[in-house]
């Protein structure tokens, strides 16, 4: 099962296999054609970058049994998204700022994220397990007073896109069943979050059918499956960890 992370090492943007504490180097494309160098490096001499570039995250809201039921919320009868634009994006051990104009509360929601690793427009359901490429961590950071201050606008995009609010990482897994995945969120060591991905609504070959018949899916655009119970608020200093056996775990500080 590889897991593929992006790095920058020597002022060079590299794509490399991670095996217990070494990454092993490769050359090529991740979404094409790649060969290994030879090379080893240590993770701890790893410069983490986003596992890839995407045009667009596609996020859910509303994608878990649990948490629609303890909240009142019907079940959606589609996907109901939003976008988190390049800018939100952030690195694993990258800091987080927090915002320059909003003072309020700040929440995590750990995720899982679907890698997409092909063009991808209108694909049948059956058909749309060919355009994943594999899977991720996510901190789905929300400034949640935003989306109600103003009673005439929801202010979705600004809630969901300050500069880092978007982390993803540190790696894509491949050939794994995403729906036998846990989804563990740990914030300064304590465990918040530990939800099964089996719960989703919409789930990932089908988010992927849905959503190209919306928009095209472009080689690295990620989905972020949406979150479920354990949703908190987090003051600067605080260290969030996403952790998902079998992909990865994310860490980003907070301030």
């Amino acid at each position: 099962m590889p897991l593929w992370a992006r790095i920058k090492l020597d002022d060079d943007i590299r794509i490399g296999i991670v095996d217990g504490d070494v990454i092993h180097l490769h050359e090529g494309d991740l979404f094409g054609t790649s060969a290994p160098t030879g090379r080893s490096i240590g993770l701890d001499e790893a410069q983490f970058l986003t596992p890839t570039q995407p045009t667009k995250m596609v996020a859910l809201w509303n994608n878990y049994r649990a948490a629609a039921e303890k909240n009142g919320w019907a079940v959606p009868a589609e996907p109901l998204y939003f976008i988190k634009t390049p800018n939100a994006f952030a690195a694993h051990r990258q800091p987080i700022r927090p915002p320059r104009t909003f003072d309020g509360r700040v929440v995590y929601e750990g995720e899982l994220g679907v890698v997409i690793g092909k063009r991808c427009s209108g694909v049948a359901i059956d058909d749309a397990v060919d355009f994943i490429f594999g899977y991720t961590c996510i901190n789905d950071m929300t400034a949640p007073e935003l989306l109600t201050r103003d009673a005439a606008f929801a202010q979705w995009t600004r809630a969901k896109n300050f500069d880092g609010f978007g982390p993803f990482g540190p790696v894509v897994a491949t050939d794994v069943d995403p729906m036998t995945l846990v989804v563990r969120t740990l914030v300064n060591g304590r465990e918040r979050q530990n939800y099964r991905c089996d719960d989703m609504i919409f789930r990932p070959a089908e988010l992927v059918s849905r959503l190209s018949q919306d928009m095209t899916l472009e080689p690295g655009d990620v989905i972020a499956c949406g979150t479920s119970l354990g949703v908190l608020p987090i003051r600067p200093g605080t260290t969030v960890e996403v952790a998902i056996d079998g992909v990865g775990l994310l860490s980003n500080t907070y301030g």
